[in-house]
């Protein structure tokens, strides 16, 4: 198990292609789901200890193409987290008013507290992902000097991950633990859970055509994720690549990474009674006692 973790994590050599979506030879299902159920409680537990610490706070970011399965990992493995401490946010197109504002400025507001974990469901990386399949969405930002798609720089994507990697080094700086995973899905999966939308009736809210559209344009998704990953896996915030094949094991993996991860961050400690707290702690104590 600790040869696979060590395989998902990505480098600036990171290729699509050598990272399978599927490792259901190397964890089952049941040892996915069973190992889930440990692994959440022990994250909620540390949650706790966060919140309480207000050092450090958590930003959980999830990438993947339509039906990769975000929404019921992050319900899964956050189940068992305290409500005051985990906010989530799912970015969808910009807003009129986010569009006033550069394109990161949604996501930099939308940060965790210190104390708090954030989770992002769909990201800042939308604006180097879609906005690259559909370079015609940067109109829409209303950038000087851009009034046509012909006007975008050759190095406007490059000068994107630049801005990426300086916004999380600063949350990094300042206390926030980042943790970016990319579930990679087959497009064979991503068929057959489209086709469950279509004939399951509990499922069909979810379908929509726009899904086939954006399914034809598969490859350039694909480019476009390896490109952005490459450029933007640092060690101060990683980038994971989670076979999601199987969504019992996406879930499992995600956790346990999670959880390694927070793990080694030693100075995260329940803080110490007040000195002049302590001092008086019995007298409290006997107050108490003797309250009706």
């Amino acid at each position: 198990m600790n040869k696979l973790l060590k395989k998902l994590t990505a480098g600036d050599q990171f290729i699509m292609e050598n990272h399978p979506t599927d490792v259901r030879a190397e964890i089952t299902e049941e040892e996915a789901i069973q190992g889930l159920k440990k692994i959440r409680k022990e994250i909620a537990e540390i949650q706790d200890v966060i919140y309480a610490h207000n050092r450090y706070a958590v930003l959980i970011c999830f990438q993947g193409m339509d039906t990769a399965g975000k929404d019921s990992l992050i319900r899964e493995v956050f189940q068992k987290f305290n409500a005051r401490g985990v906010v989530v946010h799912s970015f969808k197109t910009p807003t009129s008013k986010e569009l006033q504002h550069d394109y990161l400025w949604r996501h930099a507001i939308a940060l965790p507290e210190k104390g708090k974990f954030g989770v992002f469901n769909r990201t800042h990386y939308e604006n180097v992902l879609v906005t690259r399949v559909h370079p015609e969405y940067i109109l829409n930002e209303n950038i000087p000097g851009i009034t046509s798609v012909e006007d975008i720089p050759k190095d406007f994507w490059k000068t994107r991950y630049d801005e990426i990697n300086a916004f999380e080094r600063h949350v990094v700086n300042n206390g926030t633990i980042v943790l970016k995973f990319f579930l990679h899905l087959s497009k064979d999966e991503q068929k057959n859970r489209l086709l469950r939308r279509l004939e399951e009736e509990k499922h069909n809210w979810k379908f929509s055509p726009g899904d086939l559209k954006e399914r034809a344009l598969w490859d350039q998704y694909m480019a476009y994720y390896q490109e952005a990953i490459q450029n933007t896996s640092k060690d101060h915030a990683p980038w994971y690549i989670i076979p999601s094949d199987s969504k019992p094991i996406a879930r499992y993996l995600v956790a346990k990474i999670i959880l390694d991860k927070l793990k080694k961050y030693k100075d995260i400690q329940y803080p110490e009674m007040l000195p002049e707290i302590e001092q008086h702690k019995a007298a409290y104590k006997r107050e108490l006692e003797n309250q009706g």
